[in-house]
């Protein structure tokens, strides 16, 4: 892609970052975050020669895989070369000893990168900080935040992306902007904000201790007017040329042992899987079988399922994060797929729920349920889900044209107040890419089904 090929809301944000020198950035997911950022930078390292070296902070997933694509995507940001700080101590130390232009460490890692460079009593290289996920910022006790805010006096040019700043409630807001403009708008100290802005409402009888803050009247405008000079929100590009949808690929890789297993299934037309040997009969059959294993597992003759890889749960899982407490729309075809995605989701902390009943559909309208769970072939015309979210995450890819629009439908219609995001998960060079070509083309017939399967099993 072009730099000719951003969006006018995109070209607005980079000069914003241009211009300003601390910045926040509140775009929804996949509107292209990363793409304005690696924009603005290269303008201000090659045009002002503003910048030398940019420090880029982000989750784990998103540091070693996004950013590096995002920086290959467009065409404009090649030549800027970029070092990823992840993995052991001596590969992190490795990478930030390789010379680059952007630099790039996992959130989990900033602690370790300002004490490696403080042991060795050597100056902060970074002139500019990207933090990708402000709101990974919000607890101002953990080490990360500490650790950023010790060297915080050192970075010239700091730049804040989030989606929701402020998830958990206002609270939240204190840490993420002190990161920003160490405390000029809402206050050095967190004591004395919540003492501005909110009450207590809920305190320990025994210890004193409050444990819960509600926001005084007027709270929410005054504090969004503190900061609204160094913010850009997408409530303030509404006069702006945006699209009403947005499509994002994420693509995850399979390990070498699961490679194989694929591989085995698509040349082959059988897999051996511990005790059980799958089969397919057909170039049909076949394609059914190589979209489980793409989404991670697979049945066997007698309908037991058999789990080969969780790429697409962990995949699933980041995103659900970065969406920072907004509903999420969940897509799964098989269920397998459903039945994993609630396991691994309820053990992470949240409650998948789905939506199949008229209260599931009225508490979801009502934002009451955070991740939402949905089958294609349930998401037919007439289900009005728009009120409730505009976030939609496909698990599992569907040949079926209709079933795909329809799905999509669902959050994209009249009523949908919001920018609607759809996002594929993608297992890399499995029949998944073929579904979502066939789906962008249209061409979704069974003949051409089995023609992208067939081309698969001459390779």
């Amino acid at each position: 892609m072009k730099r000719t090929d951003l969006h006018e809301y995109q070209n607005y944000c980079v000069d914003f970052l241009k211009v300003h020198s601390e910045a926040m950035l509140i775009l929804e997911m996949g509107l292209g975050k990363s793409a304005v950022s690696l924009t603005a930078i290269l303008d201000l390292m090659f045009d002002s020669f503003d910048v030398g070296k940019v420090l880029v902070i982000a989750p784990l997933r998103v540091a070693k895989t996004v950013w590096p694509e995002e920086r290959d995507t467009w065409e404009h940001a090649h030549f800027l070369k970029m070092s990823v700080m992840v993995g052991s101590a001596k590969q992190r130390e490795a990478a930030l000893r390789t010379p680059a232009d952007i630099y790039v460490v996992n959130r989990e890692n900033v602690k370790w990168l300002v004490d490696y460079l403080e042991k060795r009593h050597a100056p902060w290289p970074f002139d500019m900080v990207v933090i990708d996920e402000l709101s990974s910022f919000k607890n101002h006790q953990s080490q990360r935040w500490k650790a950023l805010r010790k060297v915080r006096p050192q970075i010239r040019r700091i730049v804040g992306l989030t989606g929701t700043p402020a998830s958990n409630g206002l609270l939240d807001l204190w840490a993420e902007t002190f990161l920003i403009d160490k405390g000029v708008r809402l206050g050095r100290f967190i004591g004395r904000y919540r003492e501005a802005y909110f009450k207590a409402a809920g305190m320990n009888p025994y210890t004193g201790v409050v444990f819960n803050y509600v926001p005084l009247p007027g709270a929410e405008e005054a504090i969004y007017s503190r900061i609204s000079d160094i913010t850009v929100s997408m409530k303030a590009l509404d006069y702006l040329d945006m699209p009403e949808q947005v499509m994002v690929n994420h693509y995850v890789d399979m390990d070498s042992s699961e490679r194989d297993l694929y591989d085995g299934m698509k040349k082959e037309l059988l897999v051996e899987i511990g005790d059980d040997t799958i089969d397919a009969a057909n170039a049909a059959v076949l394609s059914g079988k190589l979209l489980q294993m793409a989404n991670g597992a697979i049945y066997n003759a007698e309908q037991q399922v058999r789990v080969i890889h969780d790429q697409k749960l962990m995949m699933l899982a980041d995103l659900i994060e970065q969406a920072n407490g907004q509903n999420v729309l969940v897509a799964y075809w098989y269920q397998h797929d459903h039945d994993r995605i609630r396991e691994y989701l309820t053990d992470l902390g949240y409650k998948p729920r789905d939506l199949k009943s008229d209260q599931d559909i009225a508490d979801w309208n009502t934002g009451k349920i955070q991740v939402a769970l949905i089958s294609p072939a349930s998401a037919g015309h007439g289900l009005n889900i728009q009120r409730g979210g505009h976030i939609l995450i496909w698990f599992s890819l569907v040949w079926s044209l209709e079933m795909y629009q329809q799905t999509n439908a669902r959050l994209w219609r009249q009523g949908q107040k919001e920018v609607v995001t759809i996002h594929h998960i993608v297992t890399r060079d499995t029949v998944d890419g073929d579904v979502l070509d066939a789906l962008k083309h249209k061409d979704t017939t069974q003949q051409n089904l089995i023609a992208a399967v067939k081309a698969h099993l001459t390779i």
